[in-house]
């Protein structure tokens, strides 16, 4: 499905086959684990370990190199590629590091194109799912320390019986268009003169529609209604799953909630046209790849269906 919009989004090419029937059985997994064919991805807190010897820079490293920089604890099983098994393990704080060897942060691994697209999604699922292991260690009903199980894909408290999974936060991220203008906002967090599509997360009991439209006039004001999907991307800061969707705009007045945004505005279809060739001289959009500016890209381009 190449040709699918959500492929072209950051963290989205993943190239392992998860293999989830193997995941009740811990036997079969912890052999695989011991294998020498084994790969393991270390993740130390929001870096991830990378072999920067190689172009394109790799991620997984086979047993007796991993050792020395593993923190301990149960591997996730990630699932298999090209004939080796991968997991995911947590790295030590402070590694002792060759320099071929270098912990770089998943941002900067995205944007700097430094892994092959079949790893980059890869590091990102072992990223999720090791910081939601070491955040989830006890359990939520009764406080007893749980017990990883499913390889990595539940923890079953001994005390109380519950399970606990995974979890991937629903956000949705909407580019509102009225006619041949988009609107773009900010947040002070941004770096200077950075505007995107305005995003938020869907709440309890809320549809992706519903969600652009209370995210939208609440941030800024501004009323739509008919709502179209466009691309998801897995967004791994912590496990965020982004909902990218264009928003017919049915008012055009923008009221700030400054709580929400510095600033935000319509933007031409010229201006946007400008700012791609980074030619604009005060606006800038987040870098291809992310989900904000891939909208942005397909609705310029009219390829938003």
């Amino acid at each position: 499905m190449r040709n699918e919009a959500s492929r072209r989004t950051g963290f989205s090419r993943n190239g392992l086959d998860r293999q989830a029937q193997f995941r009740p059985d811990a036997a079969r997994l912890a052999a695989m684990a011991e294998s020498a064919d084994a790969r393991f991805v270390l993740v130390a807190g929001d870096r991830i370990l990378v072999d920067v010897s190689r172009q394109p820079c790799d991620t997984q490293f086979d047993r007796p190199t991993a050792a020395p920089w593993m923190a301990g604890g149960e591997p996730v099983f990630l699932g298999s590629e090209n004939g080796h098994a991968v997991f995911a393990v947590p790295a030590l704080d402070e590694p002792a590091l060759p320099d071929t060897v270098k912990a770089i942060d998943l941002r900067s691994i995205a944007m700097q194109g430094l892994l092959g697209d079949s790893q980059t999604g890869a590091a990102a699922q072992a990223r999720s799912l090791v910081h939601w292991h070491e955040s989830h260690r006890f359990c939520s009903r009764c406080g007893q320390e749980s017990a990883m199980r499913e390889g990595g894909y539940r923890r079953d408290c001994p005390a109380c019986g519950a399970q606990h999974f995974p979890r991937t936060d629903p956000v949705a991220i909407m580019l509102a268009v009225d006619g041949d203008r988009c609107l773009l906002g900010r947040q002070a967090r941004f770096l200077p003169d950075t505007y995107s599509a305005l995003a938020g997360f869907i709440e309890p009991g809320e549809t992706i529609e519903d969600a652009v439209r209370r995210e939208v006039f609440e941030e800024s004001g501004v009323r739509v209604g008919e709502v179209r999907y466009v691309a998801s991307q897995p967004w791994p800061f912590v496990s965020s799953l982004m909902i990218g969707c264009i928003a017919e705009a049915t008012s055009a007045e923008i009221r700030l909630d400054p709580a929400e945004l510095d600033d935000a505005l319509w933007v031409s279809r010229e201006d946007l046209l400008t700012i791609f060739a980074g030619a604009h001289p005060t606006i800038r959009t987040p870098r291809r790849g992310a989900i904000a500016s891939h909208l942005m890209y397909l609705w310029l381009a009219d390829r938003v269906d």
